[in-house]
């Protein structure tokens, strides 16, 4: 079993696209207790067959994916988890009558990229999640999975989880509440809420568990590490990433659930 470094050098591209096309479906690494990456020598080929699709086909990841399934080169890995969010936005726009196109300039993303949110080819950042909320008048909880009971304690296996972006999964503490939104935040390096900043009504605090999160709030520029917390307004203009070398967990509470 390699790490993705290992695995980075021997197929010739950058730590980040492989974690990207992870997303999409192309390689299932194992985990350690850490959560550290392990790949196997059958996630080596395929990575190496994908990397000659790009450079030499000019193929894009989504198009590499879908190539590969139909020549039985590779089996989907994606959980339920990651396409039913892809899901869910499809059957709201749907419901609403609105085309692809339609909401697509409204959020101002392509057809296409919106198109393969959709399909869950592709993941959104938090940015382009929050943009497609705002628009459907709805809130991340909307997202996740919410069937089930309201309940009072959550075990860790039991949390709803969802993909926002590469790199970056929340995990949902509670639900059945209107007025807070819990999570934990697992920002993998380099991952963000995306280029762009963005804001909305409420607040929000955050506490760093471990790694550290960079926080830019209305220009500003905050490095916050473990054990710091964070209090600010959420119609401030924001965005964040993780500028470290290992994973950032941040224990992250919006009120009211909102983006």
């Amino acid at each position: 079993m390699l790490k993705i470094g290992d695995v980075a050098e021997m197929v010739g591209i950058s730590a980040s696209v492989i974690r990207s096309w992870e997303k999409l479906g192309l390689t299932s690494p194992q985990r350690t207790g850490s959560k550290y990456r392990l790949y196997s020598p059958e996630d080596v080929k395929l990575l190496r067959r994908a990397r000659y699709l790009s450079r030499v086909r000019g193929m894009n990841a989504p198009a590499i994916v879908e190539l590969m399934k139909s020549k039985g080169e590779l089996k989907s890995h994606r959980n339920g988890a990651d396409n039913n969010l892809g899901i869910r936005l499809r059957l709201v726009r749907s419901s609403r009558g609105l085309s692809l196109s339609e909401v697509a300039k409204e959020v101002g993303i392509s057809v296409g990229f919106l198109s393969a949110i959709e399909r869950s080819a592709m993941g959104a950042s938090v940015a382009t999640l929050r943009n497609l909320a705002k628009f459907y008048q709805l809130n991340i909880l909307d997202f996740f999975d919410q069937s089930g009971a309201r309940q009072y304690l959550v075990r860790p296996a039991e949390r709803r989880q969802l993909e926002a972006s590469d790199g970056v999964r929340m995990e949902l503490l509670a639900w059945g509440n209107p007025v807070m939104e819990p999570h934990l935040f697992h920002v993998a390096p380099g991952a963000g809420s995306g280029e762009e900043e963005y804001s909305h009504e409420g607040e929000e605090f955050l506490f760093v568990l471990t790694g550290a999160l960079n926080l830019v709030v209305n220009g500003k520029e905050y490095l916050l590490q473990k054990g710091d917390s964070f209090y600010f307004e959420s119609s401030t203009p924001h965005r964040w990433s993780n500028p470290a070398k290992k994973e950032a967990v941040v224990l992250w509470v919006n009120t009211p659930p909102t983006f």
